[in-house]
């Protein structure tokens, strides 16, 4: 057993600083265990979101030495601790009280988004898939909307008045999921540009670089749906194709000469 200096951020949505302490730490144990003790023994009003504890719930996150991370997933052996070890909250969302953030704006983003369109003709259990399509989607799938890569995206953690305009990583990734997927008949490509703020993602890869389940946001899903908004944008034919589709049904077509 030894001690380590912890510097956490206390406070709410008014005003907070940084309260130091002193607190004791056991072989194996991660961030949590040590703000779980600090509540037990020195700081029972310490408002800290858990759940799961097994980095599958995405609730504990918070910021630690200033990087974005789950705290049942920070072990304490990965940290300096011959210096404070600062624990503040998500930068990018409101503070409520302590460690715990409001982030209702991303469940806000997320009820923007269609749900998944089958065609209304085909049956269940007709439909199938190549392994490839699983896969793609089974990646994505692995979210466990810990919004560590919402938090750090520049675009709306340095920018506020993006918010409205800017579903951030793990919604546009959520568009990109549908957009791949082969039975999904919605083309969400336009509303991906125009409706959720595509064209403001730069992809400088920080949404990946936190994502604790290592999916590869920024070159399977983002990059990806970049490519083909363009695609549907800029190809002559692609273009062409897309006015053609939308001509009126009562056009009336020219006779074969």
């Amino acid at each position: 057993m030894s001690k380590a200096k912890f510097r956490v951020w206390r406070g709410d949505a008014g005003e907070g600083e940084l309260v130091d302490y002193t607190v004791e730490v056991n072989e194996g144990e991660v961030v949590l265990d040590v703000l779980h003790r600090l509540q037990a023994t020195q700081t029972p009003d310490l408002a800290v979101r858990w759940n799961c504890k097994a980095g599958k719930c995405g609730s504990c996150s918070m910021e630690i030495n200033g990087r974005p991370r789950l705290a049942c997933m920070t072990r304490m052996s990965t940290l300096d601790q011959s210096e404070p070890i600062a624990v503040t909250p998500l930068r990018t969302f409101p503070v409520i009280r302590d460690l715990v953030c409001d982030v209702s704006y991303n469940y806000v983003k997320a009820r923007q988004i269609p749900s998944f369109t089958p065609d209304p003709s085909v049956k269940p259990g007709e439909f199938r898939m190549q392994q490839e399509d699983v896969q793609r989607s089974q990646e994505f799938r692995r979210c466990i909307e810990c919004y560590l890569c919402q938090n750090v995206c520049h675009v709306i953690r340095d920018h506020e008045e993006n918010k409205e305009a800017f579903s951030g990583p793990r919604f546009l990734m959520r568009v990109a999921e549908l957009e791949m997927h082969p039975a999904d008949t919605a083309d969400r490509r336009l509303a991906a540009q125009e409706d959720y703020g595509l064209g403001y993602c730069n992809i400088t890869k920080c949404c990946t670089e936190v994502c604790p389940e290592h999916i590869k946001i920024t070159d399977n899903a983002l990059i990806p749906m970049k490519e083909r908004v363009a695609t549907r944008k800029y190809d002559p034919l692609v273009w062409l194709g897309s006015k053609i589709g939308r001509r009126p049904a009562d056009t009336p077509k020219v006779p074969n000469t």
